[in-house]
């Protein structure tokens, strides 16, 4: 928990960025008829009845001392996934950075491993050397930063009903793009002296 805290205490730097990545799914409805539009004081007005079109999975990767996000939408989750997201990350996204400091969950697939199962051993080897991976706790998913932005994403543009992923990517890189615009940011306080006071159970020699 405390490399965490210590990463979220360090002041920003562009040679090393902090990015928090995580991940949810995303099932894909349809509608079974029109849906009756808004009008002043009545909400929107959809069947109970939907279509299911299967599910996606929507990943998020936030900058949090910068304000900067990006976000998309994959047919799946599998380690090949990831390592593609991780590639665009460092590559596209920050490619002059020196080394990215990426929190994550431990999860199976968000391991240098799939970087090697995504990609020639060359390609993998180059993009590991600019990763350093620190995981959250286990039960302790709530210190990553990017479970906020996913859910001001699911408040903002996702929680309704969207048919197929196409459309989902359209919507999510339009609000993508508005948050970048606004550049919001988190300002974490809890610290790891904090911790070691307030979560002392986890202490045991305090």
């Amino acid at each position: 928990m405390e490399q965490v805290l210590d990463l979220y205490a360090r002041p920003p730097d562009a040679n090393e960025p902090l990015i928090c990545m995580d991940e949810s799914a995303k099932e894909l409805h349809g509608q079974t008829a029109e849906p009756l539009a808004m009008s002043p004081g009545k909400p929107l007005r959809e069947e109970d009845k939907y279509q299911r079109h299967g599910s996606c999975a929507i990943f998020m990767f936030f900058a949090p001392h910068v304000g900067w996000r990006r976000s998309s939408a994959r047919e799946h989750r599998t380690r090949i996934e990831w390592a593609q997201e991780i590639r665009q990350l460092l590559e596209e996204d920050y490619p002059k950075a020196r080394k990215v400091h990426l929190v994550c969950d431990n999860l199976n697939t968000h391991h240098i491993a799939s970087l090697y199962q995504a990609f020639p051993a060359e390609q993998a080897h180059r993009l590991a050397r600019r990763l350093e991976i620190t995981y959250t706790p286990r039960n302790g998913s709530w210190l990553n930063v990017a479970e906020i932005e996913l859910s001001i994403l699911s408040r903002q543009c996702t929680n309704r009903r969207i048919p197929d992923r196409s459309m989902l990517n359209d919507d999510i890189q339009r609000w993508t793009r508005r948050r970048n615009q606004e550049a919001g940011k988190v300002e974490w306080r809890f610290t790891s002296n904090d911790a070691r006071h307030k979560l002392r159970r986890l202490y045991p020699q305090l």
